[in-house]
């Protein structure tokens, strides 16, 4: 019954094309930010890099080769310590170990959070008040010097790590959850939901995470790179994990001491340390951006 007017066709087929949906246009615009697919780049090698390196390898990461600080070489790749390891394998064995704490302790901070703060906001008036006062309190005291007096009173290891990296890391996840829920909790849909008798899991599984996806993926993934990196510090300061386990951070402290007749062993652990934070954050940021297109520049 209509016709189009002419001179109007390449308006009237840009509106009849197919609509998108919001995460099919969040990933359109994630992937056209470079730097975010950089980032992606880099934590797929450095992942599969840890996972078949110690696989492949003729050496263990323990295995004294005879080869005192040796540099690097065609046999070597990283050079040996001051004990002949190979250090190209303790490197990866030690992302293994440093990748799945930086994971491990961000995952329970997940849980942790978004659980808190989606009661807390759900909930609202008292017992929100309470819930956030106890995570001032937590926030108050400062981060490094409670994982450090956790570390001290624990045995060192990577368990224990990870349960210092928690016990206030998910505060700030909490905060933002909370936040999400009090702007999502007034909308009509979770009113509807209430009122034909919804339970308050039922609209934190089904109404409130969902929706609050976005803030909880930029979150979560600015987290890792923080926990890698307060493990790497803590062991560098010899409160990670003990010997002869490697990780990045004892890697470090151990190259550190080597400074001047064998550099490359505070070198390679050095840069895996810093590309695998620098990729985190490019990726974080990506999402970010996608997700709230009025945030770029």
């Amino acid at each position: 019954m209509f016709k189009v007017v002419g001179g109007r066709t390449a308006e009237t087929d840009k509106l009849a094309k197919k609509s998108v949906s919001f995460w099919k246009e969040v990933m359109l615009r994630f992937t056209q930010n470079k730097l975010s697919i950089a980032g992606i780049v880099i934590l797929v090698i450095v992942t599969l890099m840890a996972i078949f390196v110690p696989i492949l390898s003729p050496y263990t990461y323990n295995e004294q080769l005879g080869l005192y600080n040796a540099p690097p070489s065609a046999d070597h790749w990283f050079g040996t310590d001051d004990l002949g390891r190979d250090v190209f394998v303790r490197a990866w064995d030690g992302a293994r170990i440093s990748l799945f704490i930086g994971i491990a302790a961000a995952v329970i901070d997940l849980i942790i959070g978004v659980l808190w703060g989606s009661i807390s906001g759900l909930a609202g008036g008292r017992v929100d008040n309470i819930m956030m006062r106890i995570a001032d309190v937590l926030s108050a005291v400062p981060y490094l010097l409670v994982v450090i007096i956790l570390l001290v009173v624990m045995e060192q290891g990577i368990i224990p790590m990870i349960i210092a990296l928690s016990i206030t890391g998910w505060v700030n996840m909490a905060r933002i959850v909370r936040g999400e829920v009090l702007s999502i909790k007034n909308q009509e849909y979770v009113l509807a939901a209430r009122t034909l008798g919804a339970n308050s899991w039922h609209l934190i599984k089904k109404h409130i995470v969902p929706n609050a996806l976005g803030a909880i993926l930029v979150t979560m993934t600015l987290t890792i790179p923080s926990a890698i990196f307060t493990e790497s510090f803590l062991s560098f300061l010899g409160l990670g994990v003990p010997q002869p386990q490697p990780s990045w951070g004892t890697m470090a402290s151990e190259g550190m001491k080597a400074l001047v007749t064998a550099p490359w062993r505070l070198f390679f652990p050095a840069i895996l340390i810093s590309i695998t934070i620098f990729a985190f954050n490019a990726v974080g940021d990506g999402l970010r951006d996608a997700l709230d297109p009025k945030l770029r520049k």
